[in-house]
């Protein structure tokens, strides 16, 4: 019987050198999520905790993210200094547990396996529970040639130990069952055959692989099959995409069986964070919903919209090709197409923002509308005003920003310029081709076009001087 929840060690240490990257490998996200963030959620989902990760290279960044996403020391960290194999690594993490009872079940992960579901980690752990050796593992078989360690049985198919690649032999190199490195072990165990681990091996590392050899002794490991493509661990940036795909497949078909249209689920991008959506979601091709978006029912979103950490309201409708990011947009507003929300932007109820508009700390209150063509940067617009084409809110003096205010029901005529600080009052008009440099008083007109001038005859007089010009040769 436990008498704790299982602590779960995640190695997340190793260099990564096969991406070719700057980055920390378990930095790398998976449908815009760490891959280590992948495996820490799967932890914290199956019911297991607390959780520590075994970091080393990029340390400082690596908990930096960690730190950003969970909270300041929420997930603890245990220092691998020298890269000496998962043996070492695991070694590294025991001083956190010292304290913790044998019979508490511990699992271990890796950081570079983001796919693996809460569901087979809850499995393992109940499969050591009920394990006389008190280890079990996963193992699976991969869909194409891997270097990955295998597992070596008897006769009667008990497993005896586990052969890491670099040391198999050839005939052991064919066996299909391989080690998808994933173990729940009790502490007791654990701590007892770390110390007896050696580095008589090719690699000349302590593995943790040789627990399996040791636990045979006590009767044999547990051993869970697992799909290839959940426990597939990444290495390079073609692993990457394999995974990023697997992952962008796993999403599109749970949010489907949820109620959500995908027209073409294969070019539907929605990122691991991105939620709740709603049921009766309409998504076009090649929308891509990332960081924290969320979709209320009914909401359309038509081909090629980029929404970043977007609220979508109930019943919303976006045109082809509008990008918002840190935006809010209210219930039945239409956007776009080719509209682009900055962050800030808040859009009420009903409200309509057109092609070619921008907007960036503006809020659009209810019913307002901007159809085409404008600027409205730090401004608020008031409930059913209206904004003609060509409008901009001149918002920067090259120093500072400052705001316009734009009242309930006021009509700004097209290709006007409000010069902020300014506020047209309610119900004004600003009549098209104005600059706006002075408040507007409510119900007024402000109008400030040069006066026009109709000379008659003119055109007509202009044209046959050009001919003349033109018969006459002088050109």
């Amino acid at each position: 019987m436990m008498t704790a929840s299982p602590v779960v060690l995640i190695m997340a240490a190793g260099l990564g050198t096969r991406m070719n990257s700057a980055r920390a490998k378990v930095l790398h996200e998976v449908a815009g999520r760490s891959m280590l963030a992948w495996v820490v959620e799967a932890a914290r989902s199956a019911g297991a905790g607390p959780v520590v990760t075994i970091l080393g290279h990029q340390l400082e960044a690596v908990q930096a993210m960690l730190d950003a996403r969970y909270g300041a020391g929420a997930i603890a960290i245990a220092r691998q200094v020298e890269q000496r194999g998962t043996g070492h690594a695991v070694q590294s993490a025991l001083p956190l547990l010292a304290g913790d009872p044998d019979d508490r079940i511990v699992v271990i992960l890796s950081g570079d396996a983001p796919l693996l579901r809460a569901e087979r980690i809850a499995a393992l752990i109940n499969a050591c529970a009920g394990n006389a050796a008190g280890l079990a593992l996963l193992s699976t078989v991969p869909d194409r040639p891997m270097p990955y360690g295998r597992l070596v049985r008897d006769g009667v198919g008990r497993l005896l130990r586990i052969v890491e690649h670099a040391d198999a032999s050839e005939a052991e190199r064919v066996i299909p069952d391989c080690n998808a490195g994933c173990y729940a072990i009790r502490l007791g165990h654990l701590r007892a055959d770390l110390a007896s681990l050696t580095a008589d091996n090719a690699k000349g590392e302590l593995y943790l692989t040789d627990l399996v050899a040791r636990a045979a002794g006590r009767g044999g490991a547990a051993v869970l099959a697992a799909p290839f493509e959940e426990v597939a661990g990444i290495n390079d940036r073609v692993d990457l995409a394999t995974v990023e795909a697997a992952a962008r497949r796993r999403i599109n078909a749970e949010l489907m069986r949820t109620g959500v249209t995908m027209i073409a689920p294969d070019q539907t991008f929605v990122d691991a964070d991105v939620g709740p959506i709603g049921k009766d979601v309409w998504l076009a091709a090649g929308v891509a919903l990332r960081g924290k978006t969320k979709i209320g029912d009914g909401a359309s979103i038509d081909v090629g919209c980029v929404l970043t950490d977007v609220t979508v309201a109930a019943g919303a409708v976006l045109k082809p090709y509008t990008v918002a990011g840190s935006a809010s947009i209210g219930p039945r507003a239409t956007i776009g197409p080719f509209a682009h929300l900055r962050s800030g932007t808040v859009l009420d109820e009903d409200v309509k923002v057109g092609n070619f508009v921008e907007t960036k700390k503006a809020h659009l209150m209810a019913g307002a509308k901007a159809n085409h063509l404008s600027y409205l940067g730090d401004a608020s617009v008031g409930a059913r005003a209206n904004i003609g084409a060509g409008t901009i809110t001149c918002n920067y003096d090259g120093f500072a920003k400052h705001h316009t205010t734009i009242e309930a029901g006021a009509f700004i005529g097209s290709d006007t310029q409000l010069v902020a600080p300014v506020t047209v009052g309610r119900d004004a008009y600003v009549a098209s081709g104005s600059t706006v440099t002075k408040d507007v008083p409510r119900g007024a007109l402000a109008l400030s076009r040069v006066m026009q001038v109709n000379r008659d005859g003119w055109a007509d007089r202009f044209r046959e001087a050009q001919a003349r010009r033109r018969k006459s040769g002088d050109h």
